[in-house]
């Protein structure tokens, strides 16, 4: 028996290493699911589409230039030049080439300019938020791994404890030493452990499953993750929520979204007063035609060309004088916006605030809950071991025993439990405050 405890012992501590096509570390599977993660992606592309509309909005300031090219013909009858109806045929060619400058929009084109460029830089964050998300994501994922692994082999060590005893009571009972009452209720209890191994390694498919889905793998088939620093499941000290917060708000890309579109709704508010300001506009062309009517004499096509060739140049001032209150409307309406933006940016803060102070109380919690686990697994397996001894020396029945076995079971559980809840907790708080997720 002392060799089955020495036996449970080392495959408990040496749980997940068998061998696997490939390991991936924490690390990894983050990066992977930034590069493959098809919302990731999406948003990526928003980025890119925010920045076409920003090099539209820089193009506004460039001149508009334009040319075309026209021909008529007309048949019938005819006012002619001396006053007369008579039946003509007519042909006109034209050619023209025209440009518009913007000289002055009423700052609308410079107020568009740095809009789009706002709104390029809250996408760029959207993006970074995006990434944040499937982060934790696959962070949890992970954990749960690793937490259903250990599970898996509490479960097939369970299996073994009581393959053993079914075999040592089949023997003793043989020899007349042990009933077969004794026979069925380890046989039930080895049952019943299998029951649990074919539960856990069902959980860790679905664990390992879900992680694979999160990288857009194609098939979780040879996936293993690999196990963490031992020293990354000491408890250490935690930091003050306060603390994390402050580091928080200055970095995490959320809030940082939300400021640059208050920043947004400012501008939006001064583009909606550009409104009221004049608009003048600088445009010149040139032009030339070619015109030919049967019955009267004209010159070729080269000499007309040169003959009617025209330029023009121009200015276009356009005074707002009543706009049946839109403008004031606009304004008003982009008031209202910034008003919202202002509680939308107040209300994501404080929605940081709570999951940090929410996440802070779950480590506390949880490195409290693997202090006492661990304490209370370290007895359980002492007092396995002496119940051990005494059913080998015959001062118990198999049922204490199956008993003593389950609470081991049970506290080892449980302290692994605590184990990776905490790891989690902690890499949470540390994700917060802008340190990559990795163990």
């Amino acid at each position: 028996m002392k060799r089955l405890l020495i036996t449970l012992f080392a495959v408990l501590a040496a749980t997940g290493a068998s061998a696997q096509q490939r390991t991936w570390t924490l690390a990894d599977c983050v990066r992977h699911a930034l590069e493959n993660n098809l919302s990731v992606q999406q948003s990526g592309i928003t980025v890119e589409q925010r920045d076409v509309a920003l090099n539209t909005a820089r193009n506004r300031r460039l001149p508009g230039v334009s040319g075309s090219a026209s021909q008529n013909f007309s048949f019938g009858r005819g006012l002619t030049a001396d006053n007369t109806y008579a039946n003509t045929n007519t042909t006109n060619t034209s050619f023209s080439l025209g440009g518009e400058i913007p000289v002055f929009q009423g700052f609308q084109i410079t107020n568009n300019i740095a809009l789009s460029r706002l709104d390029l830089q809250a996408a760029t964050a959207d993006l970074e938020k995006a990434k944040d998300d499937i982060s934790v994501a696959v962070a949890q994922a992970y954990v749960q791994i690793l937490y259903d692994e250990e599970i898996l082999a509490v479960a097939q060590n369970q299996i073994a404890i009581d393959s053993l005893q079914v075999a040592r009571l089949r023997e003793l009972a043989r020899t007349g030493k042990a009933s077969s009452a004794d026979v069925s209720a380890q046989e039930a209890s080895l049952a019943q452990s299998r029951l649990s191994a074919t539960q856990a390694a069902g959980n860790l498919r679905l664990a390992v499953l879900e992680l694979t889905q999160l990288l857009e793998l194609p098939s979780p088939d040879g996936f293993a993750v690999a196990r963490p620093d031992p020293a990354a499941l000491a408890p250490g000290l935690l930091m003050n929520p306060e603390q994390i917060y402050a580091d928080a708000v200055g970095t995490k890309a959320r809030v940082r979204a939300e400021e640059l579109r208050l920043d947004y709704a400012d501008l939006n508010i001064r583009q909606a007063k550009a409104a009221y300001l004049p608009t003048l506009s600088l445009s010149g062309g040139l032009g030339t035609n070619y015109y030919t009517s049967s019955g009267y004499p004209h010159k070729n096509f080269h000499d007309q060309l040169t003959n009617n060739f025209s330029q023009y140049i121009g200015l276009s001032l356009n005074v707002p004088i009543f706009s049946r209150f839109s403008t004031r409307n606009s304004v008003r309406t982009a008031e209202l916006s910034r008003r919202n933006q202002e509680l939308q940016l107040e209300s994501v803060k404080k929605s940081l605030y709570k999951e940090i102070q929410q996440a802070y109380y779950n480590a506390v919690n949880s490195q409290k809950k693997l202090e006492s686990s661990e304490a209370a697994a370290r007895s359980a397996a002492d007092a396995f071991a002496l119940m051990s001894a005494k059913y080998e020396g015959g001062k118990a029945n198999i049922t204490e025993f199956n008993e003593s076995k389950n609470r081991y079971l049970e506290a080892e559980s449980n302290f692994l439990q605590a184990r990776y809840e905490y790891l989690y907790q902690t890499k949470i708080l540390d994700f917060y405050r802008g340190i990559q997720l990795d163990f």
